[in-house]
């Protein structure tokens, strides 16, 4: 909701989480200059009724989403935040663990994470090769494309 309310993407503890994982800082993750953040809506789409959002309206992908990439041609590095994004990006119809699990099969363009939602601790706590194995990798081909 604090997203949806300031207009800054990320601006919330899930931008503080994947900023971590991407080593960076603010004026960094925010310099539109080198850096797109694209997401799969264009709008918040509310909460379901136990309080969780809800997915990305179908219809903001179909729309927009395709539009906005061709338009982002030249991109050196891609993270696909969330199953929605991978399923998109991919075309996958396997899980969200099974995909990122498979993240070496995409990098170093393209790197599919979990939403850095404080909802998803548990699944990080499950699943320690991804801050052991994945983040090093990424927080490296960050750098290396920012730095370039």
């Amino acid at each position: 909701m604090r997203v949806h309310e300031t207009g800054v993407p990320f601006n919330d503890r899930s931008g503080e989480r994947l900023r971590e994982w991407m080593g960076m800082n603010n004026a960094e993750f925010y310099d539109r200059d080198r850096v797109a953040i694209v997401p799969m809506a264009f709008c918040f789409p509310g909460y379901d009724v136990r309080g969780a959002d809800l997915p990305p309206p179908a219809v903001c992908a179909r729309t927009w989403h395709g539009q906005v990439m061709a338009e982002l041609s030249d991109l050196r590095l891609v993270l696909l935040v969330g199953a929605h994004a991978q399923r998109w990006h991919l075309g996958v119809k396997t899980s969200l663990t099974e995909t990122v699990a498979r993240w070496r099969d995409h990098a170093p363009r393209v790197f599919p994470l979990p939403h850095p939602s404080w909802r998803n601790t548990a699944w990080l706590n499950k699943n320690p090769w991804f801050a052991r194995d994945l983040l090093p990798v990424l927080q490296t081909r960050v750098r290396e494309v920012l730095d370039d």
